[in-house]
């Protein structure tokens, strides 16, 4: 029995090894498994290094080790081999290193005095212990000395000193009497560090004769008695009356009374001391004062606070107790003792030093042959300590050689291990306080791949929930895990599986076709092999119809139905609940298989019943609420909102808890459905009501949490479907306690205003989550990466520090923790914040332009080192502007644009470029501060474009045969022009286009005459410029020749389409012979009258009247077609192409197109021929048009068909 628990043990002790390991191969913790694999020694359990022993009992020095195969123990006294054989006092424990010696049979523990260590050793290495120094303790008697009575003065100072002898360890010193009563003390009497004891001042009740000091030596458990001194305190009183005896009546005397007296320091003396503790002791300090009235003793820290959450006093605030020092505890500290007459004061200089303590501990390191790997050993302390190495108990430096080892301070790095590399690692960190050795060992494993899953494991899972499939693995190398679904499956892939790296295989949504086998394959260099799962995926349980809520009268019948749907394979269980409580046992609650049915329902039946439905996989549940009421009464139910609940009422009041109970209010023929409790902070937000949490309506009790430093009142709210009744009135105010903090300050960022800056904030925690008076914070930082202790600072209740004198823009670790009076918030989180930023420091290099087309161009720049960014890196900043244009060769004001590229970029696009322009850009780093210098301006042109289109386009002179076209440059020409084209074609009567003639122009060309052109014809222009690269868009206008050298029409210059404008010969028209014979006769009828009425009145001389009032602006018609001009709708004109003028600055509106002749003119001012023909001028409405048209002619209607008269 007892040889398995040792087996039992030596696993649990290889377990916890294996759990620590910083390895390249994870070794799962598998009994079988561990038990298999080869290790090298590890102490597991060793003595003290300091070891005090009893003397009157045996000495055992624990040595405990273990590893595969188990180790042999050997040990070393004062550096040299402990032979045991030899000492018959001296045995060694079965299958362990732990010495035993044998001092209660004549063994004096005197005569093993020394410093010991134990070596464990196996075929893999060797691993040792401390260095044990083993002492007997002492308790030396008392010195004999002789004691004189003590006379003292009443209100003078004493000091009783014990002054024990010497013992190892030093023995805990207290006063008793002669009854082995403790002696009271007080701010007045006192023992010291020193084990004396201080009086401040005496007093008549001091006298006694029985003032004995005790040594207790715990180890020896014996205690040592000093020689009882004697007190005697003489008051003033008694002393007058005694030399008043002695003296005549005529002697004056009159002895003093007590006086009182200021502060005077009985310990330490003087006025400065000094005092050296190591990190991590207690710390104490002592100041003990005498004086009438007693003195009181106060302490503070030069320039800094004492730790609030560490710092204790002792012995009436005469020690100062500081817990756990630190070197930031490192200062001065001052003691002041004060009186109504006066104080005093000492400065203790205390210096912290350190003993060697772990930074990084060397970790156990197993390797698969040829891998790599590094054992580190950190330590710090004050001073620092000096770093050595040991192979196997041996310092490295005389150790056997080992290619595959190389040292580099505290660190050993391994290369290429083999299986001899394995070896048992020692790392010393020693200063002169102390040392500190950890064995760490290098483990060379080459191991077939095993699995450690249990073959043909069945999994289940509920469908739509995730599956995971183990497949715990060992090998060495490491081995590679692959996954199978069924027996001849190819391997899994894809983002329906998860592949953990301990060979787990997760589906995360399994569905029903998941089901199956699985295989997971292991396989490294040594060998392969695999092992196969079953995985059932089942259909999940569902309520598929859920008990609700019921309103029943007293003594009927309620059921509440529960139906599930569940896999067929599982088998469900269905539970009852009232309440969250078993049902009543009572016979009137039946139990179906779907349902629950409740009879003769009575008032206690009211409440909340749930049904819940349980299988091996999963487990749903629904609810539904029970409302018991009275059979109704005749008159109309009134419903309205519940009266408010009253008779509140605080019970178990804990620090954290209470309970508050309520009677409710008249539910008013609507049940209530909740309670809403809310509270009132009358310390911290009074009159401010928070919603504190919701109960059901049929709950009249309710557990509250608490929190620590509040002035809580309670008020309660009934809701039902009409609504929510008015608030309670307050409960009574319960002031809970305070405590620590329970969180610390959210949102803490570190961001520096300026370079040289790290500025701390914080979101700062309300009243309610102080918990205490005193709310401070600790702000604590270092840098990041570096090997600093935490600066830390207490600040008052704000939400930022500034921290002054950081490197430029450098990490930082922060942290803040609240505290108040009562001590500190749970240890924070760290958060990684950077000091200020500064402009960076150098331009990007190497900025190339690539020109990609006439108006784009590509950037390229070389990234900036990151350390010269001094930042936040943002992007870059390109600024480019023109210089010049290469075909004006006229330089212009220069805009400079800007483009901005984030992050770490290195190229960038610059669009709209001019073509054949010459630039100049640059190229700067941005950071939060601000952007960086720009680098070399660089200088890169774009090629030629097509251009745009002439400025403008004029025909003028037009004759019977022949055009003159003026036309300006285009305003970018976007190159060297080299050419102009002019297209153009005649446009007949019928919308038709003619054929298309085009005439190149040379470049330095303003203007061209066209000839040979038909006589009273529209031409159509096209005009455009072209350079190397192509043809510019294009100008279009159209004009006419005139009809005759006599009178001609000009041309109708307008934008449009390429579309015909619509030319109509009026004078074919039968309508308009009809009206012009019309106006004739009309104009012949008038003579008439006006002749009959000159014959009657006299001669009237018509054709002399006639000649007289001749219009001299008469035009004659066109010969060829008769019309008068081009006809335009302002509103139907349709554009022949884009650009094109407008027909004629004189139309005739569409929609006024159906009225007489008159409507068109202020009169007739035109005359007639003999034959009735019109030969005079028509004046039409004049109707103003935009200066580019975009319609086209249209003559819907025979009057349309008029045109403008010129």
């Amino acid at each position: 029995m007892m040889k398995k628990k040792i087996i039992s043990a030596s696993k649990a002790s290889l377990v916890l090894l294996l759990c620590q390991m910083l390895s390249a191969l994870d070794v799962p913790l598998d009994s079988k498994l561990l038990e298999e694999l080869s290790q090298p020694p590890t102490i597991t359990q060793q003595s003290p290094k300091d070891y005090i022993v009893d003397p009157r009992e045996n000495i055992v020095i624990q040595c405990e080790a273990k590893g595969k195969p188990p180790p042999s123990f050997s040990w070393t006294r004062n550096g040299t081999h402990f032979d045991i054989d030899k000492d018959a006092q001296v045995t060694m424990k079965p299958n362990s290193g732990t010495l035993v010696i044998n001092i209660m049979n004549g063994g004096k523990a005197e005569a093993y005095e020394g410093v010991y260590q134990c070596t464990a050793r196996n075929e893999r290495g060797a691993a040792i212990s401390n260095n044990i120094v083993i002492r007997p303790s002492r308790s030396p008697l008392w010195t004999k000395e002789k004691l004189e009575p003590n006379q003292v003065r009443e209100g003078d100072s004493l000091v009783l000193h014990c002054r024990p002898p010497v013992g190892l360890p030093p023995p805990i010193i207290f006063w008793m009497d002669n009854a082995f009563q403790r002696l009271p003390q007080s701010e007045r009497v006192s023992q010291g560090l020193n084990g004396d004891l201080y009086f401040s001042n005496v007093q008549p009740e001091d006298t006694r004769e029985d003032y004995i000091c005790y040594a207790r030596f715990n180890h020896t458990q014996t205690i040592q008695q000093k020689q009882p001194i004697s007190v005697k305190v003489f008051s003033m009183d008694s002393l007058n009356d005694t030399i008043a005896a002695n003296l005549s009546d005529t002697d004056i005397y009159g002895a003093k009374p007590v006086t009182e007296r200021q502060p005077v320091l009985l310990t330490p003396t003087g006025s400065t001391s000094t005092k050296v503790e190591l990190r991590g002791n207690v710390l104490l300090l002592e100041c003990i004062a005498a004086g009438l009235p007693t003195p009181v003793i106060r302490w503070i820290k030069e320039g800094g606070e004492l730790p609030a959450n560490r710092t204790f006093f002792e012995n009436f605030k005469k020690t100062l107790k500081i817990v756990d020092v630190s070197e930031a505890d490192s200062g001065n500290y001052k003691c002041i003792a004060r009186n109504t007459l006066g104080s005093a004061h000492h400065v203790i200089s205390v210096t912290v030093k350190a003993a060697p303590y772990w930074i990084t501990a060397p970790r156990n390191l197993v390797l698969s042959p040829g891998e790599d790997g590094t054992l580190i050993c950190r330590a710090n302390g004050n001073p620092k300590p000096d770093i050595s190495w040991l192979a196997n108990g041996v310092p490295i430096a005389i150790a056997p050689e080992d290619p595959s080892r190389k040292v580099d301070g505290d660190t050993i790095i391994f290369s290429q291990v083999q299986e001899r590399s394995s070896a048992v690692y020692q790392c010393n960190a020693s200063n002169e306080y102390g040392y500190l050795l950890a064995n760490a060992f290098v483990n060379v494993l080459a191991e077939p791949p095993r699995i450690l899953t249990a073959a043909n494991k069945l999994y289940q899972v509920i469908a739509d929930s995730p599956a995971l499939l183990d497949c715990a693995y060992f090998g060495s190398p490491k081995p590679e895990i692959e996954w199978f679904k069924g027996v001849k499956g190819s391997i899994l892939r894809g983002n329906e599986y998860v592949f953990h790296d301990n060979g787990t295989l997760e589906i995360p949504v399994a569905q029903k076709d998941s089901s199956g086998t699985y295989t997971c394959v292991a396989r490294n260099e040594l060998g392969k092999i695999q092992n196969e799962v079953q995985l059932e995926v089942k259909d999940p349980t569902m309520i598929i119809k859920q008990p609700e809520y019921k309103v029943i009268q007293r003594y009927g019948q309620v059921s509440f139905e529960c139906i599930i749907k569940h896999d067929s394979t599982l088998l469900p269980t269905v539970i009852w609940l009232k309440d969250n409580g078993e049902l009543p046992g009572d016979e009137r609650f039946l139990v179906g298989k779907d349902n629950l049915t409740i009879m003769n329902v009575t008032d206690k039946d009211d409440g909340t019943y749930t049904c819940i439905v349980n299988t091996t996989l999963d487990s749903v549940s629904a609810s539904a609420v029970l409302t018991v009421v009275a059979a109704p009464p005749t008159p109309a139910i009134i419903y309205a909102r519940p009266n408010p609940p009253f008779d509140l009422e605080l019970t178990g009041q804990l620090e954290r808890s209470v309970e508050l109970s309520w009677v409710p209010g008249d539910e008013n023929n609507s049940p209530i459905t909740n309670f809403v409790i809310e509270y009132e902070d009358g310390l911290h937000e009074p009159g401010v009501w928070h919603h504190q949490t919701e109960v059901p309506g049929t709950q009249t009790t309710v557990q509250l949490k608490l929190s620590p430093y509040v002035n809580y009142s309670f008020r309660v709210i009934a809701v039902n479907e009409i609504g929510r009744s008015q608030p309670s009135e307050p409960s009574e105010q319960y002031l809970t306690k305070s405590a620590n903090p329970d969180e610390n300050p959210p949102n803490v960022q570190g961001i520096g205003s300026e370079p040289d800056n790290l500025v701390i904030t914080w979101e700062s925690l309300t009243g309610f989550q102080s918990n205490g008076p005193g709310l401070q914070y600790k702000v604590s930082w270092r840098q990041k990466d570096v090997d600093d202790e935490w600066t830390s600072v207490i600040v008052a209740n704000v939400s930022k520090y500034i921290v002054s004198g950081t490197p430029t823009f450098v990490p930082y670790e922060i942290k803040v923790q609240a505290l108040n009076d009562l001590g500190y918030a749970p240890e924070p989180s760290e958060v990684i914040g950077h000091s200020g930023e500064d402009l960076p420091m150098v331009a990007p290099g190497n900025v190339q332009v690539h020109v990609i087309n006439s108006t784009l161009a590509k950037v390229h720049w070389d990234t900036v080192p990151l350390k010269t960014v001094r930042g936040h890196l943002q992007g870059y900043k390109v600024y480019y502007w023109k210089v010049q244009s290469l075909s004006r060769r006229s330089k212009r004001h220069v805009e400079k644009k800007i483009l901005t590229f984030r992050g770490n970029k290195t190229f960038g696009m610059l669009p709209g470029l001019e073509p054949y322009s010459s630039y100049k850009l640059n190229v700067r780093v941005v950071n939060g501060k601000g952007e960086g210098p720009a680098s070399p301006d660089k200088v890169f042109k774009t090629p030629e474009g097509v251009p745009s289109s002439p400025s403008f386009l004029k025909i003028t002179n037009p004759t019977l045969d022949s055009l003159t076209l003026e036309w300006g440059s285009p305003t970018h020409p976007n190159g060297v022009l080299t050419s102009y084209i002019l297209k153009f074609q005649p446009i007949n009567n019928t919308h038709e286009l003619g054929p298309l003639v085009e005439i190149r122009i040379p470049a330095n060309e303003s203007s061209l005459i066209l000839k040979n052109l038909n006589y009273s014809t529209r031409y159509k222009f096209y005009f455009n410029a072209q350079t190397s690269v192509g043809s510019g868009s294009q100008i279009t206008e159209e004009a006419v020749t005139i009809m005759d050298e006599a009178g001609f029409l000009r041309p109708a210059v307008g934008a449009g389409k390429a579309m015909a404008s619509r030319q109509v010969d009026i004078a074919t028209q039968g309508w308009f012979i009809g009206l012009m014979c019309a106006v004739a006769l009309l104009i012949l009828i008038l003579l008439i009258v006006c002749f009959i009425r000159r014959n009657k009145g006299g001669k009237y001389p018509v054709k002399e009247k006639e000649d007289a009032h001749a219009d001299p602006e008469i035009q004659p018609m066109k010969e060829d077609d008769g019309t008068f001009g081009e006809y335009s709708d302002a509103e139907d004109h349709k554009p022949l192409k884009k650009g094109s003028r407008t027909p004629s600055d004189r139309t005739v509106k569409k929609e006024d197109s159906d009225d007489s002749l008159v409507d068109y003119g202020e009169g007739v001012n035109g005359q007639f021929n003999e034959d009735g023909s019109f030969i005079g001028q028509y004046s039409g409405k004049k109707e103003k048009e935009p200066a580019e048209g975009n319609e086209s002619s249209e003559a819907p209607s025979p009057v349309n068909a008029m045109n403008s008269f010129v």
